[in-house]
């Protein structure tokens, strides 16, 4: 009759601790995945007799996880400035965690509101999905409830749902900017690229972007309101500064309208930075290669990818957790398109 296999055989036998093996056999929380299924192949290799009863119902692993991203128009979301380090990030965390990715677009409105429902959505082999910059409507929340597939946002929002997701902090992002050009020396501040009514990201610059002025003791905000990827915030920006001549400074909602306004103001006789400053938002790629080079909020957008992978991954093994949102800081990146000026 052979010996009886300990846990310290099993521990030594994949180099890992006693009492992980402890947890995993004892069927207890706090292991992941891929851990408890280690200890548990190496216990029936070694013929440890007291495998735990659920051990055939293990956590799920994820295996097929569906990323569902936006589009509008001819735009890419894989060549998007924006989104495309943010796919970058997904996919290098599910190479990692060893999770196929299936891809799929979403058409949106200029209101990042869902088109048409995602065939995605009707997929019973995804162990996850993804939601990549779009509003959840009722539509597609009610597919997803009805399979109780686990789904992240990723600068995405379902209004009066717990879904967990991976934001950035917009409104102390904004107000970051806004109080940078205060202090360079900017009192008469304009917002380029939003609308009262916005999606809420840009909304939530927009409440950045007054709340600097209030505290700053700024009573006078201007607004050149549009959408951010329209012709009509540049037309908007350009009027503007024609009836407003007294602004100094810009504040963008993004680096491309940004860089738009950059490339138009020239035209009324204004020009960056000697007469106007801009700041703008996500430090795309294109921000460094303007000139000149746009002063900008930096995003970690690689860092949003994985840590919505992470989420998703200890949502499949805690299902039953509380909701989750990371929210990353941005970083202000100066470049040379904001001017110190004295106001003596």
């Amino acid at each position: 009759m052979s010996a009886r296999v300990r846990m310290e055989e099993i521990a030594q036998h994949i180099g890992v601790s006693v009492a992980t093996v402890s947890l995993v056999l004892r069927d207890k929380p706090g292991i992941t995945d891929e851990t408890r299924q280690r200890v548990i192949e190496a216990a029936r290799k070694l013929g440890y007799r007291k495998l735990p009863q659920t051990d055939l119902v293990l956590p799920k692993r994820l295996q097929m996880v569906g990323m569902l991203n936006k589009t509008r128009g001819e735009d890419e979301p894989h060549t998007n400035q924006f989104y495309g380090p943010i796919i970058a990030g997904i996919d290098a965390a599910c190479r990692q965690r060893q999770i196929n990715l299936l891809y799929a677009t979403v058409p949106v409105d200029e209101d990042n509101h869902p088109l048409e429902v995602p065939r995605m959505l009707m997929n019973d082999e995804l162990d996850g999905i993804l939601l990549v910059g779009t509003f959840v409507n009722s539509t597609i929340t009610r597919l997803m409830e009805n399979r109780t597939v686990n789904a992240i946002l990723i600068d995405a929002y379902a209004p009066g749902h717990n879904y967990d997701a991976v934001l950035t902090d917009n409104f102390h992002g904004a107000y970051e900017a806004v109080s940078y050009l205060v202090k360079c020396g900017h009192r008469h501040i304009g917002l380029v690229g939003s609308l009262p009514e916005a999606y809420p990201s840009i909304l939530e610059r927009r409440r950045g972007y007054l709340q600097a002025l209030r505290d700053f003791g700024i009573n006078q905000p201007y607004f050149a309101d549009g959408h951010i990827l329209s012709k009509e915030a540049v037309e908007a920006t350009l009027d503007l500064l024609q009836q407003q001549p007294q602004i100094t400074a810009l504040f963008c909602c993004n680096d491309w309208i940004a860089t738009r306004v950059i490339q138009a103001v020239p035209s009324i006789g204004r020009h960056v930075p000697k007469d106007l400053s801009i700041i703008g938002f996500d430090n795309i790629e294109i921000a460094s290669h303007t000139i000149p080079g746009l002063t900008t909020m930096n995003i970690d957008k690689i860092s949003m990818g994985r840590r919505a992978v992470d989420l998703l991954a200890s949502r499949s093994e805690f299902p039953d957790s509380a909701s989750v949102s990371v929210i990353l800081r941005p970083t202000l990146v100066e470049r040379e398109s904001v001017r110190k000026i004295n106001n003596d």
